[in-house]
């Protein structure tokens, strides 16, 4: 993503932290037109805020755009502004310490969906985000496509995990033997239907549940029973956990019954 935006013309710096993306009829802003979205990006790389920008002024046009690069403003800018759509927020700027920030900010704005993007590619810390309350996470290498994608289904209202993450992605020695993970015991696998199995294994990569009714030819709607089966037979009490339980499960080896 970045790499796209370096290879363009730079761009003039502004001083201004408050943008409204063109509409298709109306290329400059335009003060009487109800944006299409109120999203605050937060994130300490000047490039990427303007990458990003790009994404939301192709995909999501009318939309007004808040920037800041550190979490003390961003608490600010929230606290100004409660009728905020999204937020987009960096997980290495200032004054983030990690996961904290987004604890922070959580407790401050709670009803405030907000999405992590980071440079981050472990799958415990995608995990551990969403498990303290983000409602996506959003890698930096992700082409425009996908990010387009991505936040068009958090403002939607579902969950987004980069499911090649989630699939394939490294985790360190010491996350991996986490005693709060959890593994499903074979008794509680063999409890799960065939179904209820093959939407595990879906959700274990990282499918929405729309995503999986899709690929099972099936109802979102049946999908949503069988993940609150799957998680009262699990004894979780929600998707982060079941897919952290289900992370060193062989599927194949149950689907053969």
């Amino acid at each position: 993503m970045l790499n796209e935006l370096e290879t363009a013309e730079s761009r003039k710096t502004r001083d201004d932290t408050r943008r409204t993306v063109p509409g298709p009829d109306n290329r400059q802003a335009d003060t009487d037109m109800e944006p299409a979205y109120k999203i605050l990006i937060a994130d300490d790389h000047p490039l990427f805020r303007e990458a990003i920008i790009s994404v939301i002024a192709s995909g999501f046009e009318g939309s007004e755009i808040l920037e800041t690069d550190d979490l003390d403003s961003a608490l600010a800018i929230t606290r100004a502004h409660d009728d905020l759509d999204l937020i987009l927020l960096d997980l290495n700027m200032p004054g983030m310490h990690g996961l904290n920030g987004l604890i922070t900010l959580r407790n401050e704005a709670p009803t405030i969906p907000v999405v992590i993007v980071s440079a981050e590619e472990d799958k415990q810390v995608v995990l551990q985000a969403i498990t303290y309350g983000a409602v996506g996470f959003i890698t930096k290498s992700s082409p425009r496509a996908r990010m387009t994608e991505a936040i068009q289904q958090i403002l939607n209202g579902n969950v987004y995990l980069p499911s090649d993450i989630i699939r394939t992605g490294k985790e360190s020695p010491q996350r991996r033997s986490r005693p709060e993970d959890h593994p499903i015991s074979p008794e509680t696998l063999n409890s799960l239907t065939r179904r209820q199995l093959l939407v595990l294994e879906r959700m274990s990569k990282g499918e929405s549940n729309k995503q999986i009714a899709y690929n099972l030819n099936i109802a979102e709607t049946t999908v949503k029973a069988h993940v609150s089966a799957i998680l009262r037979k699990l004894g979780v009490h929600n998707r982060v956990q079941a897919i952290l339980s289900a992370g060193d499960v062989d599927f194949s080896q149950y689907l053969k019954r």
